[in-house]
């Protein structure tokens, strides 16, 4: 049986959670793509998941891990996308941090020429969470005004540059003025510290007291509120995650008052087919601008397989500027 190195988190925890073994190369099944892995993306989920607040999908593995990039080693049968030697990057429901990983062929899409397969490993996940969150479901238009929360994470920073490539004006919290700045560097027109600033006031300001037609909160918990606060009239609010917290004591009134949109969504537990329309929707809009070089992502840092806890750590302390990837090691465990 051919091995392979992949991290699992065998019990809920910190960092060293996290655990490097050997398990059996995976075997592409039917409109399945074997591919070797130079690159996985580090997310937020992943953190959840090694922290036991967000279980795999029912039929999903238990080796961490949303996204790849890599090489096509063996395609199943039917699979008809690709061949062996293609570059790709792919969404998946588990099994990422590891040296090979299957994949359905319509929820992987192909490198763009001039695209490093580091870069490629830090596009899947955040790019398709923005393309369905900013673009389809709270539909962003150009001219408008968004406020993302989180403006130096992975998400932050790629909805910045998508935005902005597509005709939008973007203003972002930060949890520091350092991180204001970097902010400022990707894009975004106004940043604010949240930290020393209230943002509801600060976001009215700076749109002359409309306020932000979308707001995209991965925060929740007491963010809640001051979103439905700030948010212009006619608004959407695309609600992504809960990081603090999925309860909070709320005056929906202005849902009324403004006809306000409040959406949420989840990427990993979607079936194959709806994330295969998504992969679809981002190869229109999103690999011509990728492959003219614009909105490419910002790859904050890498880390080895084998040092992985160490891109958790760096991803628990809140320091990265874009996205955290690991690289692995091509040779076999077998």
């Amino acid at each position: 049986m051919r091995m392979m190195k992949a991290v699992v988190a065998p019990q809920p925890g910190g960092p060293e959670a996290l655990q490097l073994v050997e398990r059996p190369r995976p075997v592409p099944g039917e409109g399945e793509v074997l591919v070797l892995v130079h690159a996985a993306g580090v997310n937020r989920p992943d953190v959840m998941q090694r922290m036991g607040a967000y279980p795999p999908p029912p039929g999903a593995g238990d080796i961490l891990g949303l996204e790849i990039a890599g090489t096509v080693e063996e395609v199943g049968a039917g699979a008809a996308r690709f061949v062996p030697g293609d570059k790709v990057m792919a969404l998946v429901a588990s099994g990422a941090y590891a040296q090979w990983a299957v994949v359905h062929e319509t929820n992987a899409l192909p490198v763009p020429d001039g695209m490093s397969l580091v870069e490629a490993g830090a596009v899947p996940e955040t790019y398709f969470t923005v393309w369905s969150n900013v673009f389809e479901r709270a539909a962003l238009k150009p001219g408008e005004t968004i406020l993302l929360h989180g403006g130096t994470s992975g998400i932050g920073t790629t909805a910045t540059m998508l935005a902005k490539a597509l005709g939008s004006t973007v203003i972002v919290t930060c949890g520091s003025d350092d991180k204001c700045d970097a902010a400022l560097k990707v894009g975004a027109d106004v940043a604010i510290n949240y930290k020393t600033t209230d943002f509801v006031e600060a976001a009215r300001k700076a749109t002359g007291g409309k306020g932000p037609e979308v707001v995209v909160d991965m925060v929740g918990g007491p963010y809640m509120q001051r979103n439905l606060d700030v948010v212009a009239v006619d608004g959407r609010i695309a609600q992504i995650a809960y990081q603090q917290g999925a309860e909070a004591h709320l005056d929906t009134l202005p849902l009324l008052i403004k006809r306000l949109t409040w959406t949420g969504s989840t990427l990993r537990a979607r079936p194959v087919e709806m994330k295969a329309r998504l992969a679809g929707a981002v190869e229109e809009h999103v690999l011509p601008l990728l492959a003219k070089g614009v909105a490419r992502p910002l790859v904050d840092s890498t880390f080895a397989l084998d040092d992985v806890r160490s891109a958790h750590q760096r991803m628990d302390d809140g320091l990265h500027v874009g996205k955290i990837v690991l690289t692995m090691q091509e040779a076999s465990v077998d």
